[in-house]
């Protein structure tokens, strides 16, 4: 029997895995599961109620790393995983996304001459000052298997040269989440909670450095949504980061009612905010596939995209820094003026059984 480990660590690999181990049910007699948990989200709120929603079993292994600077992070990653990887000896290690995890893992199992699959390979946003850019690249440069979610992926390996026989497009491992998740959260009362109506509130959620870790951006982002919450609500689940660095600057006495502050929320409850939303304000990676998938309009605080597709056929507005220009289109946009948008190929739900039937003949 082959032994894979699929690696999770921050809140967007939960989503990404869980529809993985389903699909691999179905070779159980062939293929034995593994989970790891690095621990790098470490709450409740960022992590185990993620395992719980996804009807994800305990992790097989938790390494508890925790915070700290990503020298730090990543190196206490490694040395907690070899410990893993000598003692399962596994045939594949899977990681997914471009988190210290990811790059962590692999660079574990490569050394050890283990094989490694890349899921959400080939994205590029072109921007090496990210620290996910850097993950990204290293991660599939040194990987066996490279499966891609979206057209870019395939376009930015063949001109990294990547052998081809190591490249699998099978679309987006985490619409499988969404697919199968929808119904529970077309259920959730989270609406209600916050006295909300479908298509009458905007969702922001803005947690990168660039936006949230200057005073000036960061004052800037508030009063925008203070303005566009005149028109609308805005529900704002704020992250950690981004709530220490509201009351570090003294910010919270610039929100006077036209935002709604909540702490993080859990997947299903997320997933309700965003599809019944009218508007997505967000700095985040994966809620721009998520928007787009249904068909909702998502502004993206940022001068990059890794997910080029969501804004060639999906509804996101990729608009930088300019906190004004983000203002005036959320505005236009609440007004009726919307981008028409479609679903990518093979976003299709079925990805993981794609993934899973390949990993099993090949390994």
């Amino acid at each position: 029997m082959k032994k894979i480990i699929s690696v999770v660590g921050a809140r967007p690999n939960f989503m990404k895995v869980a529809p993985l181990h389903k699909a691999f049910q179905n070779y159980k007699n062939e293929i034995k599961h593994i989970i790891c948990h690095t621990g790098q989200h470490y709450d409740e709120k960022m992590s185990k109620i993620f395992f719980e929603e996804l009807e994800m079993p305990e992790p097989d292994f938790y390494l508890g790393v925790g915070s700290g600077s990503h020298a730090e992070q990543t190196a206490k990653i490694m040395i907690e995983f070899e410990k893993i990887l000598l003692k399962e000896n596994p045939d594949l290690v899977v990681v997914v996304g471009d988190v210290n995890s990811t790059i962590a893992c692999a660079l574990t199992a490569a050394k050890l001459n283990i094989k490694t699959a890349h899921i959400e390979a080939g994205l590029r946003s072109f921007d090496r000052q990210m620290p996910e850019e850097i993950n990204r690249i290293l991660t599939d440069s040194i990987s066996d298997f490279l499966f891609v979610s979206e057209k870019s992926g395939l376009e930015n390996l063949h001109r990294e040269g990547v052998d081809p026989k190591k490249i699998f497009f099978v679309g987006n491992i985490m619409i499988d989440s969404l697919v199968a998740h929808i119904a529970k959260a077309d259920n959730s009362d989270i609406l209600n909670q916050f006295n909300l109506n479908p298509g009458e509130y905007v969702l922001a959620t803005l947690h990168r450095p660039s936006n949230v870790d200057n005073q000036e951006n960061l004052t800037q982002i508030i009063d925008a949504l203070e303005e566009i919450g005149s028109i609308k609500k805005v529900l704002f689940p704020v992250h950690p980061r981004t709530k220490n660095n509201i009351y570090k600057f003294g910010i919270n006495n610039r929100i006077n009612g036209n935002i709604i502050l909540t702490e993080p929320l859990g997947y299903i409850e997320f997933l309700s905010l965003i599809k019944n939303s009218a508007l997505i304000i967000t700095d985040s990676g994966g809620i721009q596939e998520e928007s787009t998938f249904l068909g909702v309009q998502c502004i993206t605080a940022r001068s990059n995209t890794e997910r080029p597709i969501t804004v060639e056929v999906g509804a996101n507005h990729l608009l930088g820094s300019n906190y004004e220009k983000i203002k005036n289109t959320a505005i236009d946009i609440l007004n009726g003026k919307k981008k028409k948008c479609s679903i990518p190929a093979l976003w299709d739900g079925k990805t993981a059984e794609r993934i899973a039937t390949i990993i099993a003949k090949k390994i």
